[in-house]
């Protein structure tokens, strides 16, 4: 009887460590099973380490940039529609880990925890997507950077949609470079520099020291500052500035004129817990998710027992700070969106081979970045930089409010960071943008007329 009562615990013990096991699996299938199905050794989805289950991915007019065709990967057509949308795409292999084909290849594949890859199976072809760029705005905005290395972004300030996403250095996926692993050219090829790349900030920064001034210094729009051509804090490096403003500028022409003097005085008057607690509320060091799959860099920003002219260089951008394009996008959107950041999204919908829409909820939320009465005085002082600082006629129609950055990494100008970003405060055209170039020279110059170009092509 003894025995019995033994084997009887004994199998009872079994049994149970047969069911953990098999909740165990289940759970582990249910959280992990798109993440097992993509791996690639599947020859389903996979040929050569290449994605070739993919569905079909189309731009906002329906132009194809990847299809699968007889087990075979094709992009566009265009050679240049292939370059300009290579790093929102993605490449073959899926180095690029921001493109679409990498973050949403799950639901490409058309992978689902009842039927698998059953899709693939039946019609050669995982889901079709759809995403919100513009493939043609994308490429006059390639062509525009014309071979130089920097990125241009584009969003819908009111949606969120992004209507274009462009990185440059790229490479066309049928005709890889040789020298695309060894060439300084190439160098960093694989990132999308809109969404990872970390660039001193430069003068656009100052957009952030003027909103922490608005909410902090009561009567800053009544006083003034003197600008010698510089500005010497207590301790530390002397702040030059571009030009003698004189002995009487205001906050407004300061902002529009981007005077270092006023801007570094105004930033070691703040201090640093109020630049802290600003550059936080408006999403300086957080992530940012394209779509709820895809993360931008988080950023770079804490100043923590910093001497004054610490204090003053990081008040005009030329600190420790560092910022993903797509930040600063984000910031002069809720700006014209009445202080609200709409979250960004490239992803229109989705569909399977039988042409019936995908009930795939995408993220969408608005988060507040900063009152909308900040917002207001912001908007005016950036279209005011625009009428006195950089001309209206050179962005005619636009009605542009912009403000452009120019990041000295090193005492030659030429190796300068030129950044122009904005928006346009029209109804009808509710466009953010936001255009970097590295080794630009100067940010109006050489970053302005890129943003005019691809923006007037855009209404047109």
């Amino acid at each position: 009887m003894k025995m019995i009562t033994k084997r009887g615990i004994f199998l009872w013990i079994l049994s149970a460590l047969f069911i953990a096991g098999i909740v165990f699996l289940t759970v582990s299938f249910v959280q992990n099973g798109d993440e097992w199905a993509m791996k690639r050794y599947n020859r389903h989805l996979y040929s050569n380490g290449e994605l070739i289950g993919a569905g079909t991915i189309t731009d906002t007019n329906g132009e194809i940039l990847a299809q699968t065709v007889e087990g075979e990967r094709e992009y566009s057509d265009s050679e240049t529609t292939r370059k300009s949308t290579l790093h929102v795409v993605g490449d073959p292999k899926n180095f690029i880990s921001t493109g679409v084909q990498a973050a949403f290849d799950s639901k490409l594949t058309g992978y689902n925890i009842m039927f698998g890859v059953y899709n693939i199976e039946r019609y050669g072809r995982g889901n079709d997507m759809k995403l919100t760029i513009d493939s043609e705005i994308c490429n006059a905005a390639y062509n525009a950077l014309d071979g130089r290395k920097g990125t241009i972004g584009i969003v819908n300030y009111k949606t969120g949609d992004i209507i274009c996403s462009v990185s440059s250095p790229s490479f066309d996926v049928n005709n890889i470079p040789d020298n695309l692993e060894t060439s300084e050219y190439y160098e960093g090829v694989y990132i999308n520099r809109l969404l990872s790349a970390h660039y001193v900030p430069g003068s656009t920064f100052k957009l952030v020291t003027a909103i922490c001034a608005i909410e902090n210094i009561p009567d800053i729009y009544e006083r003034t500052w003197k600008c010698n051509g510089a500005y010497q804090p207590e301790k530390g490096v002397e702040i030059t500035c571009n030009s003698d403003h004189g002995n009487a500028i205001n906050f407004k022409n300061a902002l529009a004129k981007s005077c270092n003097s006023t801007f570094a005085q105004i930033a070691i008057e703040l201090g640093e817990d109020k630049l802290n607690e600003t550059a936080k509320e408006l999403g300086i060091g957080s992530t940012i998710k394209i779509s709820g799959e895809i993360e931008a860099f988080q950023g770079k920003f804490e100043l923590k027992n910093s001497a004054s002219d610490l204090l003053g260089w990081t008040g005009i951008g030329q600190g420790e700070t560092r910022i993903a394009p797509i930040t600063m996008l984000r910031i002069v959107s809720a700006i014209a969106n009445e202080g609200e950041a709409v979250s960004f999204n490239i992803v229109d919908d989705f569909a399977n081979q039988a042409g019936k829409a995908l009930n795939i909820t995408l993220p969408t939320n608005k988060v507040t970045l900063m009152s909308s009465d900040t917002a207001s005085q912001i908007k005016d002082m950036m279209r005011y930089n625009v009428k006195e600082q950089y001309g209206d006629y050179n962005y005619e129609g636009l009605n542009l409010c912009a403000k452009s950055g120019t990041a000295q990494i090193d005492s030659n100008e030429s190796h300068n960071i030129a950044w122009f970003t904005g928006f346009m405060d029209d109804d009808k055209n509710p466009y953010a943008f936001v255009v970097v170039v590295e080794n630009g020279n100067s940010g109006s110059q050489t970053a302005g007329p890129i943003a005019n170009k691809i923006l007037q092509k855009l209404v047109d």
